[in-house]
């Protein structure tokens, strides 16, 4: 009886603990600020419950600082229940009231983004330059109540958005930058009795995760919310999937195998990268492209440049896409769906509950730091309740 009693404890023990990692995993989601105005999405509808932490996406670099893209949706909008006097309104307060009910619930303010990484070249250039915008973030991030900031430069040394000033010197700048964040979020902490979180954004292709010193970042870094999306879109010569989890084997256009979460995860970890850093992401939209030959059910197909598809979102994909336009079909290799509709030429790569579970179940597998979305407004819950149930099973 004793030996029997002493196995049945090491194997509650053990699920105990397991359910636990599990549970520990990191839950990352985007709030888009715009979302309030495009989608009549708000703070009070972010499901806290499923998360760990929220990203506010975005604020921007101005004159070398930190500062809004939108101040009135951030800080200005006056909510039913708000009082008069508070020191500021908007989102940024209504993300206070979530954590106040969420009392596990993290909050960082997410600077840059794709259409607003221009300043980063010229703010991570100098001492001087760095420490000025470092300041700026901390004061920024302590000021409207954030736990942290996610820098979401794109891209280090280019690749970003047409027009976007780059310099060779950004690989290392990049890394001055964020040791000068780590330096002054260690020194506000000591003086607040509390830790703040320093988290990027970072690329999924290898060309350009190469510009960046992984080895050296990750220390200063809590994790690396990994990109790992976009890997096809109107810009691909032929059509393909958003974000495999896998190489697709029969992709004519991917030789290397790199255009998938597994590879780039895989670069991350070569790069030195420790695994429980490595937060993979998830987008909640789908990419689509017109005048598609049908042939092999639309996949890896030339295209017409636009599909005049738009608003292509997780929560518009179940609606109005799946089971009702074109036929839903399963990539084996890649783990990853897509739809197809003969008639009108129309394929749509996408996310969905399977492609999900098993993104989540290779991080547990793999013991990376959790899984992080963009963004949350484009979910319907269908995802996000995918993640849940892997990371804390019944």
């Amino acid at each position: 009886m004793p030996i029997r009693r002493a196995v049945v404890a090491l194997i509650v023990s053990l699920w105990f603990c397991a359910a636990l990692c599990a549970q520990e995993r990191r839950v990352v989601g985007y709030f888009a600020g715009w979302s309030v105005y495009q989608r009549n999405y708000h703070p009070a509808d972010i499901p806290a419950d499923r998360l760990t932490h929220v990203n506010y996406a975005f604020a921007r670099i101005v004159d070398g600082k930190c500062d809004f893209i939108d101040r009135k949706a951030a800080v200005e909008r006056v909510y039913p229940g708000d009082a008069a006097d508070l020191p500021f309104h908007g989102s940024f307060h209504q993300l206070q009231l979530l954590k106040a009910k969420h009392k596990h619930l993290n909050t960082l303010i997410s600077v840059g983004g794709w259409a607003d990484s221009g300043g980063f070249s010229d703010a991570a250039l100098t001492d001087e330059s760095r420490r000025i915008f470092a300041h700026s973030c901390v004061d920024f991030a302590v000021k409207y109540g954030f736990d942290g900031v996610d820098i979401d430069w794109e891209f280090p040394g280019g690749g970003g958005v047409a027009g976007n000033k780059f310099r060779r010197e950004d690989t290392q700048n990049f890394t001055l930058m964020l040791v000068e964040l780590r330096r002054q979020f260690d020194e506000r902490g000591k003086t607040a009795g509390r830790a703040y979180l320093l988290t990027i954004a970072a690329p999924a292709g290898h060309d350009t995760y190469a510009r960046i010193e992984l080895a050296k970042i990750h220390a200063c870094l809590d994790w690396v919310n990994l990109m790992t999306y976009d890997f096809a879109g109107e810009w691909s010569e032929r059509t393909g999937f958003n974000a495999p989890l896998y190489a697709a084997s029969d992709d004519p256009g991917d030789k290397r195998k790199q255009r998938n979460v597994d590879a780039a995860v895989n670069g991350y970890l070569a790069g030195g990268v420790p695994a429980d850093k490595i937060v993979v992401g998830i987008p909640f939209y789908g990419k689509a492209w017109g005048g598609v030959a049908d042939a092999n059910h639309g996949l890896f197909q030339k295209h017409a440049k636009s599909s005049g598809e738009r608003g292509l979102d997780y929560r518009n994909l179940a609606g109005n896409y799946v089971n009702k336009r074109g036929t839903r079909y399963w990539h084996e290799t890649a783990k990853a769906p897509w739809l197809f509709d003969e008639k009108k030429g129309l394929m749509i790569c996408y996310d969905d509950e399977q492609s999900v579970t098993l993104k989540s179940q290779y991080v547990l597998d793999h013991k990376l730091g959790g899984v992080m979305f963009w963004e949350l407004s484009e979910d319907d819950g269908t995802l996000i309740n995918a993640v849940d149930r892997v990371f804390k099973p019944k």
